[in-house]
């Protein structure tokens, strides 16, 4: 074999050979075993390179690779390909792998051209390129695919190298995997990303929980790449430990149900009492969303009702009334039940998508089920449409206030160490529930970083009370035209319910041990349970006493 003058470029595949477009030199070290239609045979430990230029055509020896990426993610789909991009344009090397390894030729062939992002064949090939301690971001379906990739990875890896579970994970999962891998000698961070596809290329919010000692490690690149407010401040800091954030994100991704909920429960009073179309409703959103309800959610909103099919009428009446939902909505509400939170709005709005759901039997249902006859609107449109404006807005406040509520009895039940007003910044920008509002709740927690409810801070409570009269207005004129509200309602049920210093749980009480002698407690001596005999021949005998 001549040797020639040209350049020789290095195709490798997944296996251990060597290729070359070019004549392997004979000059070949003893130690490598040639095959001339294959190519050479390396060892695990070394790594073939991408490009070689050389006059000789030789391969040059001994193959070792320069780790020069900062970090890797797994996970091609479009929020994976964002990140990576997003962590490109700061500075960062990213090397990308995807199970399917064409998606990694793919992307570096397009959407990656002329970039520094680097590619891998081969989860060994991915490690070998990484520099120490190896980060790894896994953005891949929440549940066994991410167990499985984390046993791949483990036998690859050294003590201290970090991974990171960047999907929807169950808060859980992340605990246990965070225990699993700790005492195998490397660091787990379960990561709340939130922002969907275009947050993910130009700045997400980043929920960070898990071995706190990791975060020296990535806080640059994931403070870098996050979302920014104010003057700068970065939508991304440490949660806590364990499964914090991804429990932070949960709690998050149960406020966007219930956001999402409320605007549609405007959407149907505006629509079916008043009577406006889809521009005069697009028109009031834009209003609106240079008031207290600036948010992202409520922008789209206006956007959709703008919106024209290619036949040029409006799209949205087009759409099937059935919504969808991936999961972390109801995970909120089981959690709220688990800890006993009355967090009601996100519930009802997670049963308002299962009704949804039942089209054909709400079809049915409409054939012979009639509501209130011969009710039309009279009042003033321009005043109720204010009404609608102001029960959106104090509903909102119940919806965070809940919210909190189940972060504040989840950091007692796990031991965590919440930042609260670190948390709204968090979600201040980047987000889908992004919104001034926020920015209002992190004041809040700056006056009084203890502060039990939102409820209870003057900013707010001032809020709700400028809000009621047009509130109470606004769902009892719903209820007499028929139209369903469950966010509306249950936000002012649980807002009188918290108000009043006395309920007729006293009553239940009494049932409860009436039936079953499950005792009582009496206001002249809380913390004593004692049981009554009410018929007479019960007996004396109570249960134990138990909160359910």
């Amino acid at each position: 074999m001549g040797i020639r003058e040209q350049s020789a470029s290095v195709y490798w595949p997944s296996s251990d050979w060597l290729l070359c477009v070019s004549e392997l030199s004979p000059s070949s070290p003893p130690n490598k075993e040639v095959n001339h239609e294959r190519g050479v045979k390396i060892s695990s430990e070394e790594e073939p390179l991408r490009h070689l230029n050389t006059v000789t055509g030789q391969i040059p020896y001994p193959l070792h690779t320069m780790a020069q990426a900062d970090i890797a993610l797994i996970g091609l789909a479009v929020m994976g390909q964002n990140l990576i991009m997003n962590m490109n344009d700061h500075g960062f090397v990213v090397c990308a792998y995807n199970r399917t390894v064409s998606k990694v030729h793919d992307f570096l062939k397009n959407e990656a051209k002329g970039s520094k992002v680097i590619g891998a064949e081969s989860l060994e090939d991915m490690v070998s390129k990484l520099k120490k301690p190896r980060r790894i971001v896994l953005l891949v379906k929440a549940g066994q695919a991410v167990d499985d990739f984390i046993d791949k990875l483990v036998p690859l890896l050294e003590a201290g190298d970090i991974i990171i579970d960047g999907g929807n994970s169950e808060y859980n999962d992340t605990t246990r995997r965070c225990k699993s891998l700790k005492e195998k000698g490397f660091l787990f961070v379960g990561s709340g990303v939130s922002g969907g596809e275009e947050g993910a290329r130009y700045g997400p919010s980043l929920m960070p929980g898990g071995h706190k000692e990791a975060w020296p490690h990535i806080k640059d690149i994931f403070q870098s790449i996050a979302a920014k407010v104010g003057t700068g401040e970065p939508c991304c800091d440490w949660v806590g430990d364990e499964g914090a954030g991804h429990f932070v994100k949960m709690v998050h991704n149960g406020i966007e149900y219930g956001d999402m909920q409320l605007i549609c429960e405007a959407y149907h009073l505006m629509k079916d009492i008043l009577g406006m179309d889809h521009d005069e409703m697009a028109q009031a959103f834009e209003s609106w969303n240079k008031t207290e309800l600036d948010s992202f959610l409520i922008e789209i909103t206006a956007n959709i009702f703008k919106y024209r099919d290619s036949d040029g009428t409006h799209l949205l009446p087009k759409i099937r009334d059935s919504a969808g939902q991936k999961g972390t909505g109801k995970w909120t509400a089981i959690s709220a039940l688990e800890y006993g939170t009355p967090v009601t709005l996100i519930g009802e709005a997670v049963f308002a998508r299962c009704l949804s759901s039942l089209k054909d039997e709400r079809v049915e249902a409409s054939r012979s089920l009639s509501g209130p006859q011969g009710v039309k609107f009279s009042g003033d449109k321009a005043v109720f449409l204010e009404d609608i404006r102001k029960a959106l807005y104090a509903s909102k406040i119940i919806s965070y206030a809940q919210g909190f509520m189940l972060l504040r009895q989840a950091a007692k039940e796990f031991g965590w160490s919440l930042n609260y007003g670190g948390i709204a910044l968090m979600w201040r920008g980047g987000c889908i529930i992004r919104s001034v509002f926020l920015g209002k709740i992190k004041e809040a927690f700056d006056r009084d970083a203890e502060l039990q409810n939102l409820l209870l801070d003057t900013f707010f409570s001032n809020a709700v009370q400028d809000c009621q009269e047009s509130w109470r207005r606004t769902v009892s004129t719903g209820v007499q035209h028929g139209i369903p509200m469950p966010c509306f309602t249950t936000a002012l049920s649980f807002y009188d319910g918290y108000r009043h210093e006395k309920l007729p749980a006293n009553l239940l009480q009494a049932q409860r041990d009436y039936f079953g002698a499950h005792t009582y407690e009496l206001l002249s001596n809380p913390g004593h349970h004692i049981h009554t005999n009410w018929t007479g021949h019960g007996g004396n005998v109570s249960s134990s006493s138990y909160n359910a």
